[in-house]
């Protein structure tokens, strides 16, 4: 498997050698991979199930064998879990990028929170490495990770 640096960009799935577990993330729904032990991170997954009425995006637990599965492909630490991936139309976006990425496919009032996007790549990456390096210190940490509620337990691939 190759191993690839990944920027904060825009990043084609076309772009990587097949891996079933990776691929399987890209055919169907969109896919929110989340550190299921960050406070913060559950938070942003309790707002789209919320917001999320269409039930476009499917979960992943950064933490679970598909979200290693996914870190490894992308080049990714996985041991902290520093850096968000949402997967849109079969695109995959990481940090700030990411955030846009959920909040246009949400549409409607969140697509304004897309206007991140207009922030100079260094600003965008100092303010994203900010949070994510002290998120645990900021919001929290659970013990364990998130287990998934049974009316929500359909929309988690892991």
């Amino acid at each position: 498997m190759q191993k690839l640096h990944v920027a904060p960009y825009l990043i084609d799935m076309a772009q990587f050698d097949p891996d079933p577990h990776v691929t399987a993330l890209t055919q169907g729904a969109d896919v929110v991979v989340f550190d299921g032990v960050c406070v913060l991170c559950s938070g942003f997954l309790k707002f789209m199930l919320k917001h999320d009425h269409a039930g476009r995006f499917k979960f992943v637990i950064a933490q679970s064998e598909l979200g290693e599965a996914l870190y490894a492909h992308l080049g990714l630490k996985s041991a902290d879990y520093d850096t968000n991936v949402v997967i849109v139309d079969g695109r995959i976006y990481t940090k700030l990028d990411a955030f846009a990425a959920a909040m246009g496919a949400l549409g409607g009032v969140w697509r304004v929170a897309q206007a991140v996007r207009v922030l100079p790549r260094p600003v965008a990456d100092w303010l994203y490495n900010r949070i994510a390096r002290n998120r645990y210190a900021m919001f929290g940490k659970t013990d364990a990770c998130l287990v998934p509620t049974p009316d929500v337990q359909d929309r988690f691939l892991a």
